[in-house]
């Protein structure tokens, strides 16, 4: 009884690992915050809750035809090759099957109890994610810019969940989002470049080992981040506290990236990385007082 107990647990944890659990946390923590700011702190919880529901299958869904599609190559890398298709603990077959309900349902729980814009921003999400950023890894080191376009989307889909609309507000939202994703990639394609050398992906720190298209590339966006962070107080979307949260936040994310400029290293990469993880979840915090919840 116990030893099945126990595969029963190993299975059920394996299909969650299949869902990408802190890509989803990000994804949900992006997709709250696109629709605090489109409801205008007026929260409908059971709208709220049925949004992040829909909102996790579909992009849970997402990760796991990622790592369908992605099979042969986590095998090569040692980060991945543990993953749960992998080392055998689901079946390839199983997997493809999982993902592609769990997208289905996402999208019609989000089309029946939100809207159909939300709905179909969810699938436009998935569908770019899976079909067009997961293959361009394999031919191009612009797969970051074309994978940030999806990555930015969930903040628009909880916009559209409060609103049933996209205004000027939602798409400042997904440049923030755009930009924020490309130093946090960058970082992780530096940390794990030899992996992905071996798995055939066309990442830039692979196909230019010196790292200096890299470090350009992160701080290009990490430039173009301060004014891009500061339009939702231009057009009167947030006040004073957003303003100087967000450029204490953004200037600790820049210079975060300073040491990589003079010292390629996996330390430096993983520094940039450790900013970019918390600046979500302080931008959601500075957005949240802001609006005097």
């Amino acid at each position: 009884m116990k030893k099945t107990l126990n595969k029963y647990l190993v299975i059920t944890n394996s299909y969650i690992d299949l869902m990408k659990p802190n890509i989803l946390i990000m994804v949900l923590i992006t997709t709250i915050l696109g629709y605090f700011l489109g409801a205008d702190g007026k929260i409908l919880w059971n709208n709220l809750t049925w949004m992040l529901i829909g909102t996790t299958f579909s992009a849970g869904g997402s990760g796991v035809l990622n790592q369908y599609l992605e099979r042969d190559q986590d095998k090569i890398m040692n980060r991945t090759c543990n993953r749960p298709i992998p080392s055998g603990i689901i079946s390839p077959q199983n997997a493809l099957i999982f993902g592609i309900i769990i997208v289905i349902v996402g999208t019609i729980i989000l089309v029946v109890k939100t809207n159909l814009l939300t709905g179909f921003l969810s699938l436009l999400t998935a569908f770019m994610y899976v079909l067009i950023y997961t293959p361009m890894k394999r031919v191009t080191w612009l797969n970051t810019s074309l994978g940030s376009i999806p990555g930015a989307l969930p903040p628009i889909g909880g916009w559209a969940a409060a609103t049933n609309s996209i205004d000027s507000g939602a798409w400042i939202l997904f440049a923030i989002l755009y930009l924020w994703q490309h130093p946090h990639f960058f970082a992780i394609a530096w940390m794990c470049k030899d992996d992905y050398e071996k798995a055939g992906f066309k990442m830039l720190p692979v196909i230019e080992p010196d790292g200096n298209r890299t470090i350009r590339q992160i701080l290009w966006h990490l430039s173009l981040l301060f004014p891009i962070s500061l339009l939702p107080v231009l057009i009167g979307m947030n006040g004073n506290i957003y303003l100087y949260g967000v450029l204490i936040i953004t200037l600790y994310y820049f210079l975060s990236a300073i040491p990589m400029l003079y010292k390629k290293s996996y330390k430096n990469a993983s520094r940039i990385l450790k900013a970019s993880v918390l600046y979500l979840p302080a931008l959601m915090i500075i957005i949240i007082i802001d609006k005097g919840m």
